[in-house]
């Protein structure tokens, strides 16, 4: 404790805090001069990603070979180590952004991996012919997570081409921005509602009969559906309620042993959003983070590794991981 008998009075103290804020005003003003979009986006992965992404609007549902800046996922330093050997992996929506990030990281983990896919074959064949070129075997399934029938045909084949299931990963979407919710008809809510919960719904009771005791099911939110979007009011609100899936589903399987998770992705570099947004906004996409970019896919699909793989996430179910590449995302 200071000694009261030479502690500074009023006056003294005043000048004081009226120097210390003269100069943070200076900083203030120097600070204020800057142009918000010289900042540097913040790089602290394995290596130095993409900061401006091109003024680029794509038809849905949104080809990866069609984009100008081909999304990144092949994680050329992530170095496999057997954490999935032998398993079989059904993944939707595996023909580009996430999904393909995904895809490629758990073949080399050592899985074999069902590429679910709606229209986009020849974004599909690419992500099968990584898959492959990490040693191990790819099966491609086009149709529509909105068909109950198809859902669990595709996990069928699945079991009957591998052998097994050992994790489903629901990423297939649906995303359309509206400005107000005057904007959103039936048609359009349905359409969001049956594909982004209803698919997920449907893919995880076709594959339930075949997990055992150790197997996974990984869902993709997002992080509107933790903090909300203005203009993403129906996807929102699906992601929201895939969070909700995820726990409540995670405490239903519990007692079979089968682990339940989901990751709610920032701002990621894929064909939903330039297939969503007016190029202009495309070109400032994720600048609003606290990385002050986008994400690529690589930056994701190690998360649903940890998440599948018993030997990381054994004793993980029922969580929302945020990767949002900002501060204070939950």
């Amino acid at each position: 404790m200071p000694d009261r008998s030479t502690s500074p009075g009023p006056t003294e103290t005043l000048q004081t805090q009226r120097a210390i804020q003269r100069e943070q005003d200076r900083r203030d003003a120097r600070a204020g001069r800057e142009d918000p979009g010289d900042r540097q986006a913040v790089q602290a992965g394995a290596r130095e990603q993409p900061q401006d992404l091109p003024a680029q609007h794509l038809p849905k549902p949104g080809r990866e070979a069609d984009l100008q800046l081909a999304p990144r996922f092949e994680a050329p330093g992530y170095q496999g180590s057997g954490k999935l050997q032998g398993f079989a992996a059904l993944v939707t929506g595996a023909d580009s952004g996430i999904g393909r990030a995904v895809a490629v990281l758990f073949a080399r983990e050592g899985a074999d991996v069902a590429v679910a896919f709606h229209s986009s074959r020849d974004d599909a064949e690419e992500t099968k012919r990584h898959v492959e070129n990490e040693g191990r075997r790819c099966l491609l399934l086009q149709g529509d997570v909105k068909d109950d029938a198809w859902c669990r045909e595709a996990v069928q084949r699945t079991v009957d081409t591998f052998g097994r299931l050992d994790v489903l990963v629901n990423n297939a979407a649906f995303q359309e921005h509206a400005d107000s919710l005057e904007d959103v008809d039936d048609r359009r809510l349905m359409e969001t509602l049956d594909t982004n919960v209803g698919g997920y719904f449907r893919m995880a009771r076709a594959a339930l009969p075949h997990l055992k005791a150790g197997a996974s099911i990984i869902n993709t939110g997002s992080v509107v559906g933790l903090q909300g979007s203005e203009k993403l009011l129906d996807y929102s609100a699906t992601k929201g309620a895939i969070h909700a899936f995820t726990k409540s589903l995670a405490r239903n399987l519990l007692p079979r042993g089968i682990r339940v998770n989901a990751v709610a992705p920032g701002p990621v570099w894929t064909p939903l959003n330039p297939a969503d947004k007016p190029a202009e906004e495309v070109a400032t996409f994720g600048q609003g983070t606290d990385f002050h970019r986008a994400a690529q896919p690589e930056e994701l699909s190690p998360a649903f590794v940890f998440l599948a793989a018993p030997v990381c996430a054994g004793y993980i179910t029922g969580i929302v991981l945020p990767v949002t590449g900002s501060v204070g995302a939950i």
